[in-house]
């Protein structure tokens, strides 16, 4: 078998890190799985033989691999992973979608799509630039949820819209026009929210998109943390009574 490298946006694997990721990707995804690495350290622990044995009956190959697991996960106590190849989505042009507009912080993202996943929004795209989608750490910060959403990465907004256009788009800013319960009330079943960078938010002109949304909060901090943001937008979309 080949060597594998430190990852790199630029390979065509990447590596799903921890048991329950590790899991979720088997569940989800099984036709991508090439390898499971092994710690020494961690063989015989119930989660690892369970693992190892789901991966034996998909036929994938095993191999013990404390180097690359310490190298990836930056960590001592990593005691397996699964090498996958990356794959592409399309999103379902008959569901809501929620778009992460250039945001650079993997745990971010991570934990933001994990949260799409438990808030019933599997269409998730992504825009560049951003940080990539099949990271690790990001994986790793969504607990493996990444693998049930359909994913795309697109290299602008405007690219996404030429996919899907004539859909009701809200984005998130701090001077947006309506608050969040007042858009969510009017919102259709299929719809777009929009989320920008943790930084800097979304640009001014993301306005004529479509309907802006803001989200109540006191004038003692500046702004929420995106992942906490997404979460409360979409908790509030999938259940506000219409």
């Amino acid at each position: 078998m080949p060597k594998l490298e430190a990852y790199d946006k630029k390979l065509s694997y990447s590596y799903c890190l921890g048991l329950f990721p590790c899991h979720q990707l088997l569940d989800a995804r099984p036709e991508c799985a090439q390898r499971l690495l092994l710690h020494p350290a961690g063989l015989g622990n119930e989660g690892v033989e369970k693992l190892r044995k789901r991966a034996a009956e998909l036929g994938i190959r095993e191999e013990e691999a404390e180097r690359v697991l310490r190298r990836e996960s930056k960590k001592d106590n990593c005691f397996a992973s699964i090498v996958f190849e990356k794959y592409q989505c399309r999103l379902n042009p008959d569901e809501s979608h929620a778009v992460f507009c250039q945001i650079s912080d993997g745990g971010n993202l991570g934990t933001a799509a994990r949260a799409a996943l438990g808030f019933g929004y599997k269409n998730l795209a992504v825009i560049r630039p951003c940080v990539d989608a099949f990271d690790p750490h990001v994986l790793r910060a969504s607990m493996g949820a990444f693998f049930r959403l359909n994913a795309h990465v697109y290299n602008s907004f405007d690219e996404y819209l030429q996919d899907f256009p004539n859909r009701e788009i809200y984005p998130f800013m701090l001077d947006g026009a309506i608050d969040l319960n007042k858009a969510a009330a009017r919102a259709g079943k299929t719809h777009t929210l929009v989320f920008g960078n943790e930084a800097s938010g979304l640009p001014a002109h993301f306005q004529s998109y479509g309907q802006s949304v803001k989200i109540p909060q006191s004038d003692e901090i500046d702004s929420l943390n995106l992942a906490v943001a997404a979460s409360i937008a979409m908790y509030t979309f999938k259940n506000i009574e219409r």
